[in-house]
């Protein structure tokens, strides 16, 4: 077929198409391949060679106006949700304009494909369903994944997403509508790193759902069950990552929006067998990080650096884990990072003998030493004003889905201990946010330092306007995996994301600081992503975990990776 063709032709580099490409589709079947259709972009010769003549308007159109047509008609559109559908049905019918769109208009449609909009179209999936896209895995399905796997359009997958759908965004179990971010993913993944679309494969593990409304709904399209869990749900698992091994050797795997027990076993229990990360986890962790090193940039690190976070999910163990790291990598102790990073979720204080404790955080958890160290009495467990007066932090984070979690009182306790005292409401989406930016610079007398995990506009100060940087974890996840798809890395170790935070804070200009920001503006993303790429192949072959490229061929390999869209000729076959 048509796409093994081109594949034919690009794997041995890893490049996606860049001269004449030979097709043997024609005609209207030509047309319905999103993959290779140019629309009225087919050449007078192409018209002719692949029987188009009288298919398509007279007028033969550049990919430069046919962007500017589809923003005419994208933004038309009524609300956020009407354009995602809209950019959804570009990208079912001509993928190389829907991401060149894409890429030219960053910051304009990253919310829309992506957070905050994503989540409810995750929440309507089943009434705006229009064409399949990916490979859904059910129970019903554990003998059979290999072949389901092997009827993806493309026989050469480089790069799988996957979720299970149980913890989507802040929104909860969403069943079959979790498909929504694999899409999602894999559509920033080509739009900041330049990854054919041809390698990329979102997946769907559909293993039921415990969402009542949705068992309810007669239009739902999931498996009708609730959700799978114990070792039935481990069949299904196994199943999966066996079938990834046989099928798509060379794939790097990220697990997505897996609630935090199951993301935290399923990442360590498959990370050695095959390349594979969670990015709740450690993609979150690791922009956080970035954002931290950014904001203390004159000081070169975080020594003297303390932190309260809040929410003690997959998102907040990951954020805590780094962060410990990266104090560690700077010459403090365990014990001394340890004490440094307190964690705090619905049950109050993280400690290791509160009773219950679950194993996910007893790694991460407050010893008795610990409490000593900070004078912390029982009945101040529970309060968060009471652990920060103690702690004396001079950050403060969210990752708990609870908006209004940052209170007034805390924040101003917060921002006693430090002149720009740092304050991440991480929770996604914005209606999620721990507090906004407006709130938190009027609580911290406009000195904080903030960035979010949803976008927001500027905050005007008594000191002047404060841009507000999103934390977003896409400044990580696509440069990380070019990375290890170049480096056809064996495995994706914690060190890769120290690596990834430390050029993304690099990539904070002194100007960008100087209004606020934490993160660079998204127009540099695709700059950010080859940077850490770049990073990732040498580390990788440092570490003895991939290919021994010579310095010379690192960045030259990483920029062949890199597809820019734009049409190709075409050639019959």
């Amino acid at each position: 077929m048509e796409t093994a063709i081109a594949l034919d032709v690009i794997r041995p580099a890893l490049e996606a198409p860049r001269g004449p490409l030979r097709v043997a589709r024609r005609g209207i079947d030509l047309l319905t391949q999103p993959l290779l259709n140019k629309g009225t972009s087919f050449s007078g010769r192409e018209r002719d060679s692949f029987g188009l003549r009288g298919l398509l308007p007279a007028h033969e159109t550049t990919i430069d106006e046919q962007v500017a047509l589809e923003l005419e008609h994208v933004r038309r559109k009524p609300d956020d949700l009407e354009r995602f559908i809209g950019l959804a049905a570009l990208h079912e019918r001509n993928e190389t304009l829907f991401y060149r769109l894409l890429t030219d208009n960053l910051e304009e449609f990253l919310p829309i494909v992506y957070t905050p909009t994503v989540g409810r179209a995750c929440q309507e999936f089943s009434h705006i369903f229009r064409r399949p896209r990916g490979v859904w895995l059910t129970p019903d399905d554990v003998g059979r994944m290999e072949r389901i796997l092997g009827n993806a359009e493309s026989e050469d997958i480089r790069l799988i997403v996957v979720t299970d759908n149980e913890r989507i965004l802040g929104l909860g179990d969403q069943g079959a509508g979790g498909m929504g971010i694999p899409i999602g993913k894999l559509a920033l993944y080509t739009a900041a790193a330049g990854i054919h679309p041809a390698f990329t494969l979102p997946v769907s593990l559909d293993v039921g759902t415990d969402r009542d409304e949705l068992l309810a709904d007669p239009l739902y399209l999931g498996y009708r069950s609730p959700r799978l869990r114990g070792a039935e749900y481990d069949t299904v698992l196994e199943a999966f990552v066996e079938a990834v091994i046989h099928v798509h050797p060379w794939a790097i795997v990220q697990w997505e929006d897996f609630k935090q027990h199951n993301a935290m076993r399923v990442l360590d229990r498959h990370r050695h067998r095959v390349p594979s990360f969670n990015d709740d986890i450690q993609g979150t962790g690791a922009v956080v990080l970035a954002g931290l090193l950014a904001g203390r940039a004159e000081r070169g690190g975080l020594a003297g650096e303390r932190m309260l976070m809040l929410g003690a999910g997959a998102a907040g163990l990951g954020v805590t884990d780094i962060v410990r790291r990266q104090m560690i990598s700077e010459g403090a102790s365990p014990g001394e990072a340890a004490a440094a990073t307190v964690l705090f979720d619905s049950r109050g204080l993280v400690y290791a003998e509160r009773p219950g404790l679950e194993d996910d955080k007893r790694l991460l958890a407050l010893g008795a030493a610990d409490l000593e160290r900070l004078e912390l009495r029982s009945d101040a467990f529970l309060d968060p004003v009471a652990i920060a007066r103690a702690l004396r932090p001079t950050i403060l984070a969210g990752t708990s889905g609870t908006p209004g979690l940052f209170s007034e009182a805390l924040v101003r306790e917060v921002a006693g201990h430090h002149r720009a005292p740092i304050v991440l409401p991480l929770s996604n989406p914005s209606s999620k946010a721990e507090a906004t930016p407006e709130d938190i610079m009027a609580w911290s007398d406009g000195r904080a330092l903030v960035a979010s995990g949803s976008p927001f506009g500027p905050v005007d100060t008594p000191a002047g306007r404060r841009v507000i940087g999103q934390g977003n974890n896409v400044f990580i996840f696509p440069g990380l995996g070019l990375g290890a798809i170049v480096a056809e890395t064996r495995e994706i170790p914690d060190e890769f994301f120290l690596e990834a935070a430390r050029v993304l804070a690099s990539h904070v200009s002194e100007a960008r600081r100087a209004s606020g920001a934490l993160y660079p503006p998204i127009s540099d993303l695709r700059t950010v992503t080859r940077s850490i790429a770049i990073a990732i192949v040498r580390l990788a072959r440092d570490r003895g975990y991939g290919r021994q490229y010579r310095d010379e061929d690192i960045e030259p390999a990483v920029e062949r990776a890199m597809w820019w869209p734009d049409y190709v000729p075409f050639e019959p076959a």
